[in-house]
């Protein structure tokens, strides 16, 4: 009984002991991240067309909810956050904000994605803001989701270049053994 509570107090102790190594870290990065993530969004932006996602400019939700006529915006995005909506659009004072998004468009550019939905249409407004601005509005966890978009990425990418290798070898018989 004693080893068990000796190994949780070990492991409560270095529980404590990387809260105030991230916390010494955090403090380092604090100051930088809106340079970091202008940097981060440099390098990403020529993979935004292959990993981004097509975002909903606007459609029109039926009576089950299914979304018709949609449209779509042109570029690409990566979604970095999600934050409490503001009250209401910069575009139109009359239309409240449901959803609202920092993203990353395959421009290169940071943007804050409003969605609003009066009931049967559903759409948005777009508004470039700075990195200050988004780690501002939206936390350094920004930094990390776009390094994560990344990551997750290239581990798929890695997956499927192993599972073709794998095919073509089969399919040339060089992966057969012999019986």
């Amino acid at each position: 009984m004693d080893e068990i509570e000796a190994g949780f107090k070990k492991l409560a102790d270095r529980i404590r002991e990387r809260e105030q190594e991230k916390g010494a870290l955090a403090e380092k990065v604090r100051g930088k991240e809106a340079e970091l993530l202008s940097r981060m969004a440099r390098t990403a932006r020529p993979l935004i067309p292959a990993i981004g996602m097509n975002m909903l400019l606007r459609g029109k939700q039926d009576t089950k909810g299914e979304l018709y006529d949609t449209a779509f915006f042109p570029k690409k995005m990566i979604v970095l956050g999600k934050t409490d909506p503001a009250e209401f659009r910069p575009d139109n004072a009359t239309k409240k904000v449901d959803d609202q998004f920092c993203v990353l468009s395959e421009d290169g550019k940071i943007y804050e994605l409003m969605y609003s939905f009066d009931g049967f249409l559903v759409d948005s407004y777009l508004q470039e803001i700075s990195p200050r601005e988004a780690v501002s509005r939206y936390g350094v966890e920004i930094l990390y989701m776009l390094y994560a978009a990344l990551h997750d990425y290239l581990k798929g990418q890695d997956e499927l270049v192993g599972a073709l290798k794998v095919t073509l070898d089969y399919m040339t018989g060089k992966g057969k053994k012999e019986a």
